[in-house]
């Protein structure tokens, strides 16, 4: 072989190789961007779940049951305004009550949830009676509702008792599920198990909080 034939063929080969590793850097790339673009996708599906589990008291999203919602109608029949649902999640509660003559707000955390629970309103033809917010209970003032709904969890109930009672106006009405408060005395309850709903009368518990204050004073003294 001649030295031209020769330093033809070293270059051929040179070029295959050089071909190869572009070939397997543009690989490389590919499933750097797809790895990448598919953890990105995963936080954003997954931060808005995870972020409400780091916090002090977590809420967590547990679907209520239709006897639940039932229970919740059924023990605020007689009255009407405004009301807000803490931890709406899906929003069923909320759109039940816009149905019902509420003009029915809801409280979540998860963005996710929010939205779905907007679409939803949408689709059965209650988003103008309906708002749902994503927002932190704790962050949040309810000096403007009647009544109000809360799915909470054993953790949280004695620090909410102290936040509605300085908030929450004498007319209101607070409906617990799942858990009752802890101090607060219910004028009312309704259904069984997982299912029963306690109702509570601000009234009572204004009138617990202003004599625990005054005894508070009177020890201080």
């Amino acid at each position: 072989m001649s030295q031209h034939e020769l330093a033809l063929d070293t270059g051929q080969g040179n070029g295959a190789v050089s071909e190869g590793r572009r070939s397997r850097s543009r690989l490389g790339l590919v499933v750097t961007g797809v790895v990448g673009g598919s953890l990105v996708a995963l936080y954003v599906v997954a931060a808005p779940f995870v972020a409400p589990a780091l916090r002090r008291v977590c809420l967590p999203f547990v679907p209520a049951t239709t006897a639940q919602v039932e229970n919740v109608l059924r023990v605020l029949r007689p009255r009407t305004g405004t009301l807000v649902d803490i931890g709406s999640g899906d929003g069923r509660i909320v759109i039940a009550a816009a149905k019902c003559g509420f003009q029915a707000s809801g409280l979540e955390l998860n963005p996710w949830l929010v939205w779905y629970s907007r679409y939803r309103a949408w689709r059965e033809g209650v988003h103008h009676s309906t708002s749902f917010h994503i927002s932190d209970l704790w962050k949040a003032s309810f000096a403007q509702y009647s009544n109000v709904v809360i799915f909470g969890v054993p953790q949280m109930m004695d620090q909410l008792e102290v936040k509605l009672a300085n908030e929450l106006p004498s007319s209101a009405k607070v409906v617990a599920c799942r858990f009752p408060f802890p101090t607060w005395v219910p004028e009312s309850s309704e259904g069984e198990g997982i299912d029963t709903v306690w109702v509570y009368d601000a009234k009572t518990f204004h009138s617990d909080l202003h004599r625990k204050t005054g005894q508070t004073l009177l020890e201080q003294k």
